[in-house]
């Protein structure tokens, strides 16, 4: 899929890279904010390659729908997702975000009048 000569996986590291530090927002979130709601696996896949990317892509920041550490096998240890959301201030336990909704970073809500 490509918008703006910018190809799907583009979209989703450019929106990953804009999600505050301390926050969280899900796979789903962001692929309803790129116009393709039922695609939040093909954004996971997405990021499961960040890793292999120049820039950084805070990868850490995405969860599943319910603030479950679902991609950190996707990271170089088991415990390396969960230790860079603790280093930002966000509290995990039994590898779930905790006060998920407080912490939840909507693209939808927060960059309703950006310009892709």
């Amino acid at each position: 899929m490509t918008i703006n000569n910018e190809s799907f996986f583009d979209k989703v590291y450019r929106l990953t890279r804009m999600i505050p530090e301390g926050r969280v927002t899900s796979y789903g979130a962001i692929a309803r904010f790129l116009g393709a709601p039922g695609s939040a696996r093909m954004v996971g896949w997405a990021l499961n390659n960040a890793h292999q990317l120049e820039t950084y892509i805070p990868a850490h920041r995405v969860v599943n729908r319910n603030g479950l550490l679902t991609g950190k096998h996707h990271f170089p240890g088991p415990e390396v997702m969960e230790s860079l959301l603790q280093q930002e201030g966000v509290e995990v336990v039994d590898d779930q975000v905790v006060d998920f909704q407080r912490l939840f970073w909507d693209p939808g809500l927060e960059l309703n009048n950006f310009d892709w």
